[in-house]
């Protein structure tokens, strides 16, 4: 990776906030590897559990998932994988892996759901000591979550360890999800009551209202039993869990009617309509994978864009091939991340005349077709034109069309850095109040048919002009004029013409432009040492060349 993809790449770690994935709970996952239904599930979840370890194990960043415990339920209770971190621990996550393909898939498993309970307490006890005995490390969160895989009733595993838990000490515990793994031939059979994520029948409300474990939230979730859905219901754990509190506050303009007008406290006027709004991630940056530099070619630049070269004499193209044509209104803008580039035909002069101008009248023909048929096209990076890494892992990309000659290229999401998020759709309108209040405020925003960027100034000019300046002035005073007083610590020469020459010969190493004409020796002035005065030049010359020679006094008055 270059020194600018480096760069890069702390920059978005260090633009995740302190105060984010400070309260990820520890997770334990309880497998119902019982038969028969174990050899319908086995290869499935074993590869899902495969990919999610690969890919949670390498992440850099903050710690998503901090400490990991797995369970077995096959002829007896097995714990495959004792409490361990997860980030750079993959031997022995890829080992428990390979010790659940090792369950048998057949035989008898006689009081299932003693050894669910048992397994729950077990997790909860193990945790309990490894808090005790071990150093909390990245993670302060106190709290632990356990996952139950099962091929069985979803419904009735939630009820069976309702009652079988009702009297036991579940203080760390913050939720129990029970994940009900539905095989293919069951997909028909299932029930429409079902597919929500908790049981919706009263009497399933009714029984949870009287029993103990209020602080616990129990759950049920149906996943399909393929790898893609399994890997989504893994990739749950990577999210932040911190939802103590709302995390944007999205401000409108105060409404004019009665409901949305509450007058501030402090100055009696009316306050900004504020929405409290959560933010979920929806896709992980590649970024965070620092080990895999072909993947999410960087396109904040030319530079990070275009494949290292060999040779500098001859330099290689980046080389994008077409896969697939996609309909505009078919992708979600939730898909597409990073900095767009444009892309135009050339105008390399090394090319010959001819085909510069049918390579320009072909461009001319794909962007016509793709505006009026409102086409997007889906490339991938091309493995012979890769970083030279070796790695195999390709890059993928959004055409664009736009109205003139050019092309937009934005970088794609790929299903490895893909993270679930549930958008839920309201069949329902608003009710008519918190209509009237969002329309009220919306109308006293400024409308403009067309976005111009070039209207919007985020002072950030300033900010640099400010930060510069400081920078300079807050430097000691001995290392700003450091190398001036080494010059004057060395021996000097005797005042006289000597000294004179060397004054003017720097005088004119450091201009910049044209000198004036030159004055006898005899007759040019000495200049004064006060510190009221610079040096007898133009104040560009001073802020450009001079600037790091004078006191740090002469700089803040020049600032005033």
């Amino acid at each position: 990776m270059s020194a600018r993809n480096r760069s890069c790449s702390s920059s978005i770690l260090q633009a995740c906030s302190s105060s984010s994935f400070t309260r990820q709970p520890s997770r334990v996952l309880i497998v119902d590897a019982s038969p028969p239904w174990w050899s319908e599930t086995c290869t499935v979840l074993c590869q899902a559990l495969e990919d999610f370890f690969f890919l949670a194990s390498s992440l850099a960043g903050p710690v998503r998932l901090p400490l990991l415990s797995v369970f077995a339920i096959s002829v007896q209770l097995e714990c495959l994988l004792p409490f361990v971190q997860v980030k750079g621990n993959l031997t022995r996550l890829l080992s428990c892996v390979e010790e659940l393909r090792s369950l048998p898939q057949e035989g008898c498993v006689r009081q299932r759901g003693s050894l669910l309970k048992q397994a729950v307490l077990d997790s909860l006890q193990q945790f309990k000591q490894y808090m005790c005995h071990t150093a909390h490390g990245d993670f302060n969160s106190n709290f632990v979550e356990v996952t139950v895989l099962t091929c069985q009733s979803g419904q009735t595993v939630l009820r069976q360890l309702e009652q079988d838990l009702k009297n036991s000490d579940l203080m760390s515990l913050r939720r129990l999800l029970v994940v009900h793994i539905t095989l293919q031939q069951s997909l028909s059979d299932r029930s429409p009551a079902c597919s929500l994520d908790t049981p919706s029948s009263e009497d399933d409300h009714e029984e949870r209202g009287s029993c103990p474990l209020l602080g616990t939230e129990m759950e049920l979730q149906l996943v399909e039993g393929t790898v893609v859905a399994l890997e989504n219901a893994l990739k749950m754990w990577l999210h932040d869990q911190g939802g103590d509190r709302e995390q944007l506050h999205l401000l409108l303009p105060p409404s004019l009617t009665a409901q949305g007008s509450t007058p501030h406290p402090a100055n009696n006027r009316p306050s900004p309509v504020c929405l409290k709004c959560d933010m979920q991630e929806r896709l992980l940056s590649p970024a965070l994978l620092p080990s895999t530099p072909d993947l999410g070619v960087k396109t904040e630049s030319m530079h990070d864009f275009q494949p290292p070269n060999k040779s500098l004499a001859n330099p290689s193209a980046q080389r994008l091939r077409v896969v697939k044509v996609l309909h505009a209104d078919g992708v979600c803008q939730s898909v597409l991340y990073g900095l767009p580039l444009v892309i135009r035909p050339t105008s390399c002069w090394q090319l010959d005349w001819d085909e510069m101008e049918t390579n320009h009248q072909t461009f001319h023909a794909l962007c016509h077709i793709l505006k009026t048929r409102d086409w997007f096209l889906l490339v991938r990076s091309d493995p012979g034109s890769g970083s030279g890494s070796g790695s195999g892992v390709f890059s993928y990309y959004v055409l664009q069309s736009s109205g003139s000659l050019s092309l937009l290229l934005k970088p794609v999401l790929t299903r490895e850095l893909m993270l679930p998020c549930s958008l839920p759709v309201s069949m329902e309108d608003p009710p008519l109040p918190a209509l009237a209040t969002v329309e009220s405020s919306l109308e006293q925003l400024e409308k403009d048919p067309v976005f111009n960027p070039l209207c919007l100034d985020s002072n950030l000019y300033l900010h640099l002009r400010f930060r510069g300046l400081l920078t300079r002035s807050s430097q000691p005073f001995g290392a700003q004029g450091q190398g001036r007083g080494h010059r004057r610590g060395a021996s000097r020469p005797p005042e006289g013409s000597t000294q004179r020459q060397g004054r003017q010969s720097q005088s004119r190493a450091r201009a910049t432009v044209s000198p004036l004409p030159s004055i006898p020796l005899n007759k040019m002035p000495r200049p004064s040492l006060n510190l009221s005065h610079s040096r007898p030049c133009a104040p560009a010359l001073f802020f450009q060349d001079s600037y790091e020679e004078e006191d740090p006094l002469i700089i803040q008055g020049l600032c005033k």
